[in-house]
């Protein structure tokens, strides 16, 4: 039998067992902190999505002051990859900038494979910090089809310039 305890486990458990306990501690976690965590590929909830925003102190505004998906003038997490919202928090702490979302998974933005609809985009409002930030750490990549100006971090996310606001797309969660 195997005895565990808080610094250390005195005999060797399976390590089929060791993933097990792994991941209902992490559950348990999870339910005790109020925050559902999800795969970096599922989708999160708006609820989910806002409070782990708000966790990271990452504000977001709509011009409809809504958050219903179907709506253009809002923005939703509604649908939002796990590693999207992580890719937003690994920003805004490797950047220091305050970084406010407009754009999540509302309608009205172009479709595709990695679109905002399918959760692997999100529009940030464009700031002084955050221009700088992209400009000093990414590898600019040359202009996207609408004239965009793109740029390109090492984890392969890219961040294009639309003029009033930055377009990012999540591949990965950014190193988080």
């Amino acid at each position: 039998m195997t005895t565990l305890t808080a610094d250390r486990t005195t005999t060797r458990a399976p390590r089929a067992r060791r993933r097990v306990v792994a991941s209902a501690l992490a559950g348990a976690t999870a339910v005790l902190t109020g925050v559902a965590f999800a795969g970096p590929a599922a989708a999160v909830t708006q609820a989910s999505a806002e409070s782990q925003f708000r966790a990271a102190g990452i504000t977001w505004s709509s011009s409809g002051g809504c958050t219903t998906r179907s709506n253009p003038t809002c923005t939703s997490f509604d649908g939002l990859r796990q590693a999207t919202v992580d890719g937003a928090r690994t920003l805004r702490s490797a950047s220091g900038c305050a970084l406010n979302i407009t754009g999540g998974t509302e309608v009205g933005h172009a479709s595709g494979t990695y679109s905002h609809y399918n959760g692997y985009k999100l529009d940030f409002s464009r700031t002084t910090c955050l221009t700088s930030w992209i400009h000093g750490t990414y590898t600019y990549i040359g202009l996207r089809g609408d004239g965009a100006a793109q740029y390109k971090a090492a984890s392969g996310n890219v961040y294009a310039d639309e003029g009033n606001h930055w377009d990012v797309t999540y591949y990965s969660c950014g190193g988080c």
